[in-house]
C-alpha cells in the first residue's frame, strides 16, 4: 500500500477558501453595492433571499434571522411553548437545540436514536410523550432527513407542533419534498460551515404558515407590530438577517445544489474505497436524499484513528462526542440512559467533505483511514 504521507499537500476538514472564489467576485459586487446604499439592515437584499429561499425550500414564507439557535428559540416562542411545557429532541444534536428549547423556558425532553441512520423516529417520540410534551423537534442530522411522514402523523394524533431542525439539511428531501417544507416550522442556520453558508452568523426560519411567519418576524424585530415602527406588541428581540450575509446568501444560493451534487458524488466515492474497512458509513434511508453536510463514519478506538490520520496529513472532525443529556448544563434533565446516543458518541468520525474535494483526495483520505485502523490494531495487540 502506498505510503499516504507521500501522495500530497495535507487534506483540510472543510475548504471554505476554495468554495468562496468560485463566488468572490459576485459578493465583491454586492458588497459595493449595499456600502454605496448604505442599507445594512433589511432592505432589498434581504427581502429578495427570504422570497428566494422560501421558493428554494418549497414554503410559502421565509423570515430572516440573526443565526440558527435564534431560528429555533423564535420558532418556538411564536408556538406558544413555553413554561409547563416539554419538547422532544434526540440526543445527539449540537447543543444549540437543546438550548433553545431551555431558552423558551420548556423542559427538554431527550430521545434515543435508530442505529443505521442516527435519526428520531416516530416510535422514539411516541415513547416520549406526556401530558406536557407541546413540541417535537426533529434534528435532520449529516445532511438526511427524518421520517417527516411518520413525525407528521404522530404529531397530528397528538395535538402537538412539529419543528425541522434543518440546520445541516439545505436542499435536503424526504420522498422529495425539500427540508422545511412539511413541519410546522422549518429552522436552518447559515454558519460558514454549512452546505448554505453565510460570511458569518446567519439563519432563517420557513412555514407555509403566513401568521406565525408574521409572528416570528414581529418577535425578531423587537415585538413590533407589522407596519408601526414605534409599536411594540410583544417582548421580542433583535435578530435580524443583515443584507451583507442576505446578499453573500443569494450569491451562494445558485451554486448549492451543484456544492450538494458534489457532495452526494464524493459519498459514493468514499463508500467505494472504505468498502471492507472497519469503517461503517451512516445510512441513508432510500426515500431520502441527503445533502451530506457530514461525512460520518463509525470506527473502533477513534482517538487513536484521529490521532493517526494528523499525522497523515488528513484533518477529521467529531460530531459529536458528548450527547446533549450527558452534558453538564443539562444534567437536570437527564431521565434515563440512552443506549445508541451514548454508544455512537465514542465512535463517530467526521471525514474530510467540501464541495471542492476531489477523487484523489477521497481516496488519499480512504488509504490514510486503513493505515490508521491497521496501526490501532497493533496498538491494541
Amino acid at each position: 500500500m502506498t505510503d499516504p504521507r507521500s501522495a500530497g499537500a495535507p487534506i483540510p476538514f472543510l475548504d471554505l477558501a476554495a468554495s468562496h472564489e468560485e463566488v468572490a467576485e459576485e459578493i465583491a459586487l454586492a458588497w459595493r453595492q449595499i456600502v454605496a446604499a448604505s442599507t445594512f439592515i433589511g432592505g432589498e437584499h434581504v427581502d429578495r433571499f427570504e422570497q428566494e429561499w422560501a421558493t428554494y425550500c418549497h414554503s410559502r414564507h421565509a423570515v430572516g434571522v440573526a443565526n440558527g439557535t435564534d431560528a429555533l428559540l423564535l420558532a418556538l416562542r411564536a408556538l406558544g411553548v413555553g413554561p409547563g411545557d416539554e419538547v422532544i429532541l434526540p440526543a445527539n444534536t449540537f447543543v444549540a437545540t437543546a438550548e433553545a428549547v431551555v431558552l423558551a423556558g420548556a423542559v427538554p425532553h431527550f430521545v434515543d436514536v435508530d442505529p443505521d441512520t442516527l435519526l428520531m423516529t416516530a416510535a422514539h417520540v411516541e415513547a416520549g410523550l406526556t401530558d406536557r410534551t407541546a413540541a417535537v423537534i426533529a434534528v435532520h442530522l449529516y445532511g438526511q432527513m427524518c421520517d417527516m411522514d411518520a413525525l407528521g402523523r404522530t404529531c397530528r394524533r397528538a395535538g402537538i407542533a412539529l419543528v425541522e431542525d434543518a440546520a445541516q439539511a439545505h436542499g435536503a428531501t424526504w420522498q422529495g419534498r425539500r427540508a422545511g417544507s412539511i413541519g410546522d416550522v422549518g429552522c436552518f442556520s447559515f454558519y460558514p460551515g454549512k452546505n448554505l453558508g453565510a460570511l458569518g452568523d446567519a439563519g432563517a426560519v420557513v412555514t407555509q404558515d403566513a401568521v406565525l411567519a408574521e409572528r416570528i418576524r414581529s418577535l425578531g424585530d423587537h415585538g413590533r407590530r407589522t407596519g408601526a415602527k414605534h409599536l411594540h406588541d410583544v417582548v421580542g428581540t433583535n435578530s435580524r438577517l443583515d443584507a451583507v450575509q442576505a446578499a453573500a446568501l443569494r450569491v451562494k444560493l445558485r451554486h448549492l445544489d451543484g456544492w450538494n451534487a458534489v457532495r452526494r458524488r464524493a459519498m459514493q466515492w468514499y463508500d467505494e474505497v472504505l468498502t471492507g474497512l472497519d469503517a461503517e458509513l451512516v445510512r441513508v434511508s432510500p426515500h431520502a436524499e441527503s445533502v451530506h453536510h457530514i461525512a460520518a463514519v463509525l470506527v473502533p478506538r477513534r482517538e487513536a484513528v484521529r490521532a493517526a490520520l494528523a499525522g497523515m496529513g488528513v484533518a477529521s472532525g467529531v460530531h459529536y462526542p458528548v450527547p446533549c443529556h450527558l452534558q453538564q448544563a443539562y444534567a437536570a434533565y437527564r431521565i434515563a440512559p440512552l443506549p445508541v446516543c451514548e454508544q455512537v458518541a465514542d465512535q463517530l468520525l467526521s471525514l474530510p467533505l467540501f464541495p471542492t474535494i476531489t477523487y484523489e483526495q477521497v481516496v488519499r483520505v480512504g488509504r490514510a483511514l486503513e493505515a490508521a485502523l491497521a496501526s490501532g490494531v497493533r496498538r491494541a495487540g
